[in-house]
């Protein structure tokens, strides 16, 4: 039997974009990942503040999803994104780490359900939240 979680963190270490963007699998299994995005000035997004442009936090929110969901106990192979809502909630602290978590917390024949979270050092204020739905490949 293959390892979802192996599988999962293969997949991810294999995507161009997660590779430039320095994407780390940190955490994952049973539906639950999480992703960290270490700060990096050619990802500024505004040079005057040094934020991170959002296209960056769009990508770890997404790759964490999917992530999730290849991880998940009934999703039995690979996935893709069928629509990703983001809410951005304060521009992600210049010089920080971002770590994103998402849980796969509902899956269909065809569907899997999302939420997630990325934060930096502020716990308590996220920098932005997603839900999505993903595809459920091969069930």
């Amino acid at each position: 039997m293959v390892d979802k979680t192996v599988l999962a963190r293969q997949f991810i270490e294999a995507i161009p974009h997660a590779r430039a963007l320095n994407l780390k699998l940190t955490q994952i299994g049973e539906g639950e990942a999480e992703i960290t995005l270490p700060y990096n000035e050619d990802l500024i997004g505004d040079p005057r503040t040094g934020v991170i442009h959002g296209g960056a936090i769009s990508t770890i929110l997404d790759t964490c999803c999917g992530a999730a969901v290849m991880s998940h106990p009934s999703a039995p192979g690979g996935t893709a994104t069928i629509d990703l809502r983001i809410d951005y909630m304060r521009a992600a602290t210049p010089g920080q780490t971002v770590t994103a978590h998402a849980v796969c917390y509902h899956i269909t024949r065809n569907v899997a359900f999302v939420r997630a979270t990325a934060m930096d050092h502020d716990k308590d204020l996220p920098v932005a939240t997603a839900s999505g739905s993903f595809t459920v490949e091969g069930k």
